[in-house]
């Protein structure tokens, strides 16, 4: 199969045939039809995932088909149409067992610690835990877009954050996982606060559901600018980026008993944010991390989808041959592209 493939972290990968993978007992090929392109895909090439065993073929981010069954799997079928978490389960640990395979102690990760879907064929263990039935009316590069950032996000918003109706939701950062949480947060009836250095993406939030955009570059004090328009500070508030400026303002921006949700990876030199700690401790605020989502709660998303009330097609951007994606990944800590790009053409 075609695969883009590198051997250091971060030299420039490359297109190349590799073999094609076969399915262990408990898991699926799955023929690759889309699959999203992630800035984690890019701080994996650069190394800061201890995970990540070279050579490696990175894509987290994934919808497609199967066409290779493991002998133990029950629940799909060859020609099925799937997608899959981009934390997939063991299904036998004790926070599986509660529901939480998104915080599994022996997690898989395709595109991380298994080779990924940047590839004609991708395979995925542990099937019947982690993939997800598609509905037919979801075309496979929205599908795609839903595995990591979309999902995230979802989680984030609904589970993490528990946002309501009313409520103000200030969101840090307007990739892909900034405007997802902005259009989730607005189905939800809340109101979405966009917060980012760019025009455009501002513009953009507010077409899928920002109430009022804050532009961090020319703005001296974002923690104030929330509280002004929100008469006290958000109710929710998300570091949709992670960097150690990001994570304070979402916290400082803060009503008292607020809540805020870490989503944006805090990785290398942003590894150890400082934090307003009085205040978390005299406005009892909650701090709390969101990885992922679990391949069950993909139900109650998806029928948001197809009731109309979110609509993730939107927030896809550019669409790409795997060849064009070896520059794009290379180049995605400097991309300032709306949106989430896919790649369909393999």
């Amino acid at each position: 199969m075609r695969a883009m493939v590198y051997e250091a972290f971060g030299v420039t990968p490359e297109i190349r045939m590799v073999a094609d993978p076969t399915p262990t007992p408990d898991g699926v090929v799955v023929k690759v039809e889309a699959t999203g392109l992630c800035r984690s895909d890019w701080h994996g090439w650069m190394g800061h995932d201890p995970d990540i065993r070279l050579p490696h073929v990175p894509g987290h981010e994934l919808a497609g088909v199967v066409v290779a069954l493991g002998a133990a799997v029950r629940h799909f079928r060859l020609g099925q149409r799937v997608t899959v978490p981009f934390v997939a389960g063991c299904g036998h640990c004790a926070e599986c067992r509660s529901g939480n395979q998104q915080v599994c102690e022996d997690q898989f990760q395709p595109g991380f610690t298994h080779w990924g879907s940047f590839a004609e064929y991708v395979a995925i263990e542990r099937a019947d835990h982690n993939l997800v039935a598609l509905p037919e009316a979801i075309d496979f590069a929205t599908a795609a877009s839903l595995g990591c950032r979309y999902a995230t996000s979802f989680r984030a918003v609904v589970d993490q954050g528990r946002v309501k109706g009313g409520e103000w939701v200030a969101v840090h950062g307007c990739g892909g996982v900034g405007l997802s949480a902005i259009q989730i947060a607005a189905a939800l009836g809340a109101n979405p606060i966009a917060i980012d250095i760019a025009d455009d993406k501002l513009a953009f939030a507010r077409s899928i559901g920002a109430v009022a955009t804050i532009d961090a570059r020319t703005t001296p004090d974002v923690a104030e600018a929330v509280r002004a328009i929100t008469g006290g500070g958000a109710h929710v508030s998300i570091d949709a980026l992670g960097s150690a400026k990001t994570c304070f303002d979402s916290i400082a921006n803060l009503r008292r008993r607020g809540r805020h949700v870490q989503v944006g990876l805090m990785l290398a030199g942003e590894a150890e944010p400082k934090i307003p700690m009085g205040r978390v401790i005299a406005h009892e605020l909650e701090i709390t991390g969101s990885h992922g989502m679990q391949a069950w709660r993909y139900e109650a998303m998806l029928a948001m989808i197809a009731a109309g009330k979110l609509a993730p097609e939107r927030l896809i951007g550019r669409r790409m041959s795997l060849d064009e994606a070896v520059p794009a990944l290379v180049g995605l800590d400097r991309a300032t592209d709306i949106g989430i790009g896919v790649i369909t053409r393999f």
